[in-house]
């Protein structure tokens, strides 16, 4: 065969135009910005991984009622880090990446907090139960502290000294609305009769003190603080067999920010930070005796 020479040249011509094409294109693609990490996902616990699940960017937002009670707070302010629920959402705060200065504290009624609805805050803190009834309405996180039941009277009165399961059913009870202490009352003490209902804890309290009721239940820390610091004359009776119950953060149904949040909780509880707490705060306030309802 004819060695044709013009079809090499034109052969060699379409190579070195090819070359020329692909080494344009790697030059273009080498200017282009590189998927470096400030593109890349933050990790979805961290900080910055939070921040589009916030009430409001840059803080968390955190609720609880008033007036807060000790041991859970103290001196009736939420943010001076002080009492065991104050604490508590600090040091979750911390864990999630926030400076104590970026705390917020939102004021949210106890019997508003787990109502439907969107929630102007993103946890709320107030000694609030875990029941199956008020998951269906808003989410809760894990337990941050285990509940027992206690019972408060007036030292005078018959319920003081007079307490087995029997006796305790003749007494007049009453309880804050919406509470798992009234609901306490009805399910394990006095089943077939309606205790007096109150709106608030004070409610409670002065009806206590006026003799409209024998007793009331609540939970064992705030029932030793009542008697031994604000209504002279009553006791902390007894406390009653734990039934399963514990606090947990409130969150709007749903909230995603609840999975880091127990992530936090699960951190304070294995590096013995939330025992250390119960300790400071709590310690005086469970060494009673039991009874049952």
């Amino acid at each position: 065969m004819p060695w044709d020479r013009s079809g090499i040249v034109k052969r060699q011509v379409t190579l070195v135009a090819l070359a020329a094409t692909v080494a344009a294109g790697l030059a273009a693609c080498s200017s282009l910005p590189a998927a470096s990490s400030g593109s890349a996902k933050p990790a979805a616990c961290s900080y910055a991984g939070i921040q589009s699940e916030l009430y409001q960017k840059g803080a968390l937002t955190v609720a609880t009622d008033k007036p807060a009670y000790p041991p859970w707070f103290e001196n009736n302010n939420p943010a001076n880090g002080k009492g065991f629920e104050s604490a508590v959402a600090y040091a979750v705060a911390k864990q999630l990446g926030f400076k104590t200065s970026q705390v917020q504290w939102a004021y949210e009624p106890f019997d508003a907090s787990y109502s439907p609805g969107p929630k102007k805050f993103d946890f709320d803190i107030n000694e609030i139960s875990y029941t199956a009834q008020r998951a269906t309405a808003v989410s809760f996180s894990s337990s941050y502290y285990d509940v027992s039941q206690a019972l408060v009277a007036v030292k005078s009165s018959p319920v003081a000294t007079k307490h087995t399961p029997a006796e305790l059913k003749t007494y007049v009870y009453g309880d804050q609305v919406g509470t798992t202490s009234l609901a306490f009352i009805t399910s394990q003490i006095q089943p077939t009769a309606q205790p007096k209902v109150f709106q608030t804890l004070n409610d409670v309290k002065s009806a206590l003190q006026t003799r409209q009721i024998a007793a009331f239940v609540t939970d064992t820390p705030t029932a030793q603080y009542i008697t031994s610091s604000e209504i002279p004359g009553t006791e902390m009776v007894a406390q009653f067999p734990s039934t399963g119950e514990h606090y947990g953060l409130l969150f709007s149904l749903g909230n995603p920010l609840v999975t880091c949040v127990n992530k936090a909780i699960a951190t304070l509880k294995s590096n013995g930070t939330l025992q250390a707490l119960q300790k400071r705060y709590l310690q005086l306030y469970l060494s009673v005796p039991t009874i049952k309802p």
